[in-house]
């Protein structure tokens, strides 16, 4: 139980300020580019109750330290924005979309950059900030490359969109409502049911964790950590 908790206590504030900071920058990114919709909704916000999913921000993290899973993952309500009243919807839309993975990106440097610091700090203080520093860097990039997946309603799908030509970014979009059916067969169901079947078939894992691990060492380095 105390190992849980301290566990707990190393992800909690990373997961809150990384997905804060996520929805936030996708309303400042709108709000400086002509739509204030979410800064009205109160979204443009660092105050992590105005972001929080139920679903998203505690269960299923919660879930997932209790299966004592390798790192955690989870979302944010999604922050409104009009993108008919940007200022130039189609080039708007992917620099709204990436903002929110900019940000990640952002925050796992500055995480290396601080992790500097842990061996000015006394024994006790220096583990658990060393914890929460690992897993802000992880936990960061996992949700800035997990969410540039090119599949709508991710930020990567809006960013392809935004992109792509006509003739392939229509039917992409048009694929939105469905997106999320998709990421959910394959994040959970394909390797739950593949796992009942005797087999170890995770595509998320399979694909996200060598550009994790890649970029994982990238920001290290960058930061000065050889």
């Amino acid at each position: 139980m105390i190992e849980m908790i301290y566990t707990a206590s190393t992800w909690i504030l990373p997961a809150l300020i990384a997905i804060t900071m996520h929805e936030a920058a996708h309303g400042w990114a709108a709000m400086k580019l002509g739509d204030d919709t979410a800064f009205r909704a109160g979204r443009v916000s660092f105050n992590p109750l105005r972001h929080v999913d139920p679903m998203g921000t505690v269960i299923l993290p919660a879930l997932l330290l209790i299966a004592r899973a390798p790192f955690l993952f989870g979302w944010a309500k999604p922050v409104p924005v009009d993108f008919g009243r940007l200022n130039n919807p189609r080039r708007d839309m992917v620099l709204v979309a990436a903002a929110g993975p900019g940000i990640n990106l952002l925050l796992a440097f500055v995480a290396a950059l601080l992790y500097h610091a842990v061996s000015w700090l006394p024994d006790a203080p220096a583990e658990w900030v060393a914890d929460n520093l690992q897993n802000a860097i992880l936990l960061n990039l996992v949700l800035a490359i997990f969410n540039l997946i090119p599949i709508p309603p991710l930020d990567g799908g809006r960013i392809a969109v935004g992109l792509l030509p006509d003739a392939l970014a229509l039917p992409l979009a048009r694929l939105e409502r469905h997106g999320m059916f998709i990421l959910i067969g394959l994040l959970l169901i394909v390797p739950l049911v593949s796992s009942q079947l005797g087999y170890n078939i995770n595509p998320f894992a399979t694909v996200l964790q060598p550009v994790v691990n890649f970029f994982y060492d990238l920001v290290l380095t960058a930061a000065g950590h050889g």
